[in-house]
């Protein structure tokens, strides 16, 4: 099937903006880091930020390496089947469905509550509100997304250097404090929490790999993605550092525990009350164009897959003859999704934040960490045809060993750790549902690809390798000549 996605549109900084916007920076400083303070009670925050953000990075330099070697729009589908085989590839496809719909529809919760709680009503209306503009933004093209997500993300990392001068410039000790940075305070029992909470900040810093048919130049991929996990475990350590200067390191997660206490808001509100309600705009907007990153991520994986054949074929309808300026079909389907989950956890009684949003977001961390590591290990394991004849060490070999190591490390952490996210009693098997349902989705891709090998050999064949050829569908360029 011929149809292509707009290639040259989206440039190094638009790569960028899709991957930090996801990330959701005022999500991390108004809720995220808070959270684990309390949670935790780790004191070390700032440098468990500083050591996920260089873990990240690690995984993703084979992850983008393969990303711009494949030019997937299914960033995760297409790596697995080229690196490990095609049942990898649909088993991976699956689980990145169910993790990037996981904590696009978890924002819903956190978006519903936060507007009921400014504006009263229910939660559940304004999170259909969203739905339904999402769903409209996400069906127009791509160029109009990346305008409103960067402005928001600017107007974002400017509330969090704000938030960091108000705190350190009146340190509760008299003095700065980097206890925050001090190693022995990764020697403590909730160090496994922190590093789960902290994975859960980075994700959708990987968007940036299923944009690839439609970037400018594919190696902005790597940058994009390595970079902006940097970048922003930067401006998360930062962050979370000044808010222990500001109270106090060691008076923090007592603070942040206490029922109502709104630390980012008392800090901010040091220099004026006009930051605080900026903060509070800026928050819902970060939240809807988070929502609004992962819906295009995940339209173009069902776009993507759909014109492989490995879903519904009418799912990869264009919107414009054979060159599609938004996967309208992924796009539509991606609100259908959101819409019946968010009306069936409203039916059942779940709570928005603690439940919705708090389960959900969990989920879909856990499940991209878990892609990532796969993306590694088929970077290490590519045959020559896909890493190319200039295939480097340090890309190939040196970083992705690097990366496993360290993903390793951190998915035990998180996996062992995962029921302080869940406020689930200790001893409590719950928790364990989470890689089950993870497994669960792996399974059910893998069992699928099987299936095509039996019925659709034709299909199976071109798992992975649907890509149109440059010359079939032409770029917006050509046709205007």
């Amino acid at each position: 099937m011929q149809v292509a996605l707009a290639r040259r549109t989206l440039t190094p900084v638009g790569l960028w903006v899709f991957g930090a916007a996801a990330s959701a920076p005022m999500v991390v400083l108004a809720g995220g880091i808070p959270a684990i303070y309390a949670t935790t009670g780790v004191t070390a925050v700032p440098l468990t930020f500083v050591l996920v953000a260089g873990a990240v990075a690690l995984l993703a330099v084979g992850y983008t390496a393969m990303a711009r070697q494949v030019g997937h729009p299914a960033a995760y589908y297409g790596i697995l089947a080229q690196g490990l085989g095609r049942g990898w590839g649909v088993a991976g496809g699956m689980v990145a469905l169910l993790a990037y719909n996981a904590i696009q529809i978890s924002l819903y919760g956190l978006l519903g509550a936060t507007l009921a709680a400014q504006w009263g009503g229910s939660w559940w209306v304004w999170a259909g509100i969203a739905v339904a503009l999402v769903g409209v933004l996400g069906v127009r093209a791509i160029v109009l997304s990346t305008r409103a997500l960067a402005v928001v993300l600017a107007v974002s990392l400017l509330v969090v250097a704000v938030f960091v001068v108000a705190g350190v410039g009146r340190p509760a000790d008299g003095g700065l404090s980097w206890a925050g940075f001090d190693a022995s305070g990764l020697m403590v029992g909730g160090m496994g929490g922190a590093v789960a909470f902290c994975v859960a900040a980075f994700t959708g810093i990987d968007a940036p790999g299923s944009f690839v048919e439609e970037a400018i130049d594919r190696r902005a991929v790597g940058r994009a993605t390595i970079v902006g996990a940097l970048v922003l475990g930067g401006v998360y350590a930062a962050a979370a550092w000044a808010m222990g200067v500001a109270v106090g390191p060691y008076a923090v997660a007592e603070l942040a525990a206490q029922p109502g206490s709104d630390l980012t808001s008392v800090i901010l509100g040091r220099l004026g009350s006009g930051w605080v309600a900026v903060a509070g705009v800026v928050l819902i907007f970060a939240i809807v164009t988070s929502k609004l990153s992962f819906h295009s991520v995940i339209a173009r994986y069902v776009f993507a897959m759909a014109r492989e054949g490995v879903l519904p074929t009418g799912l990869a309808g264009a919107d414009s003859g054979t060159r599609v300026t938004a996967p309208r079909g992924g796009s539509v389907a991606q609100t259908v999704v959101a819409s019946v989950v968010v009306a069936g956890l409203a039916v059942a009684g779940v709570d928005p934040v603690t439940q919705m949003f708090t389960w959900l977001s969990s989920l879909g961390a856990l499940g991209l960490l878990c892609l990532l590591l796969a993306t590694s290990v088929a970077a290490l394991a590519a045959p020559d045809w896909v890493r190319g004849e200039r295939a480097g060490v340090w890309q190939w070999r040196i970083a992705p060993g690097a990366g496993v190591f360290a993903g390793s490390v951190v998915l035990v952490a998180m996996v062992g750790n995962v029921g302080p996210l869940l406020g689930a009693a200790p001893g409590s098997l719950f928790p364990l549902l989470l890689p089950a349902i993870v497994g669960a989705a792996a399974a059910v891709g893998g069992t699928w690809a099987t299936h095509l090998r039996q019925a659709r050999p034709d299909v199976y064949a071109g798992i992975g390798r649907g890509t149109p050829a440059t010359n079939a569908v032409p770029d917006a360029i050509h046709v205007s000549i």
